[in-house]
Formats: C-alpha cells, structure tokens, sequence
C-alpha cells in the first residue's frame, strides 16, 4: 500500500513539474508572441516619436512626442511639405531626424534669403520661421532622393549640408501625423 501511495506522490510532482515547466513555457511565448506584434507594428504602422532639439521650431518644439505612419511611404512617396522622420546617410548615431520634404526627385532648389523657389517658382512657407538666412543653390535633387530642411532653418543641419545632402528615399522613414504628448498640446499636423 505504501508502494502505491509513493507512486501516487511521484507522479503527482512530476505532474506538478509538466505544469510548471507548461507555464513558464506559454508565459514565454506570450511575451514572444507579444515582441513580434509590437515589432511589425513599429516597422509597418506607426512609431512614436520625440523631438530632440529646435530644428522644427515654430512647427514643433523640443521635447514634444510625436505619431509618424510609415504604411503612407511602403506604397507610396514623400510629397512636397509633408514632415518625416528620416535618418542621414553618414551619421553614426543612427537617431532619427524631424524635417520638412521641399524638394523632390530631378527639381531645383533655391534659398535666397528667406524665401524658398522650387524650379525657379517662389513657394508659399506659411510653417518656416521667418528669418534672414543666407543664399543656398541652386540645387538640383537626383532621382531617387528628397531635398529636406528644418522649418527653424537658422538652426537646422539638413540638405544644405554637405555632410546630409539630399536624401535617398530609403532614408525616410515615416510621416509625422499628430502631436500627442503633452497633451495641451495635441494637435493634427496640417502640412
């Protein structure tokens, strides 16, 4: 009787054990499961984003946490005006960058002064904070690449810089939608 007993008690740990291991086990895949998710989401959907700096100045302000779609650019292109979040082909640091798109593939890009022409025309910057800046270009965009400036364009290192350049299409990542944090200042982007 004992003997039974015993057998009863080792397969009721060893049942005990499978349950456990069972346990760890699915909790693991959960969090897998729950990784992969919020993987395909970050890099098909949506990413949140903080500004770092005042580049985008008067548009967006340091320290503001944005939400850029990146479905927009996998079947389709930047569009004149539209902010994204991009990365620079020679920085190491591999952080992303918020600027504004003013130059698209094979047109010509002038700064004077303040004002902005795309292949000769004068363009309207309601967003640019108005200042006097110096002469740049012209410039004419290569295929495949997009010509990006901060809208604080005293305080932008972006495609005027010989080290940014006009970025490749690969470059941008996303397209900045809505400020969500803080919350005061939640607001749709319009341009």
């Amino acid at each position: 009787m004992a003997f039974g007993r015993k057998k009863e008690e080792q397969k009721e740990q060893e049942k005990v054990k499978k349950s456990l291991g069972r346990e760890i086990f699915e909790w693991i895949m959960v969090f897998v499961v729950a990784g992969a998710l919020a993987l395909c989401v970050r890099t098909l959907i949506f990413e949140p984003v903080r500004v770092d700096g005042e580049s985008m100045m008067n548009t967006l302000l340091d320290g503001e946490f944005m939400i850029s779609t990146k479905f927009d650019y996998l079947f389709g292109d930047p569009e004149r005006f539209d902010i994204v979040i991009c990365k620079y082909p020679n920085a190491s640091d591999g952080k992303y960058r918020v600027k504004r798109v003013v130059g698209l593939p094979g047109e010509t890009v002038e700064l004077r002064g303040q004002d902005l022409y795309v292949n000769g025309e004068l363009m309207e910057q309601p967003f640019e904070k108005r200042e006097n800046l110096r002469d740049f270009g012209p410039f004419t965009v290569p295929e495949g690449h997009y010509f990006v400036l901060g809208d604080n364009r005293s305080n932008s290192r972006d495609s005027r810089d010989s080290m940014v350049g006009a970025l490749p299409r690969t470059m941008i990542k996303g397209h900045v939608r809505v400020v969500v944090f803080p919350f005061t200042r939640f607001r749709v982007m319009e341009y």
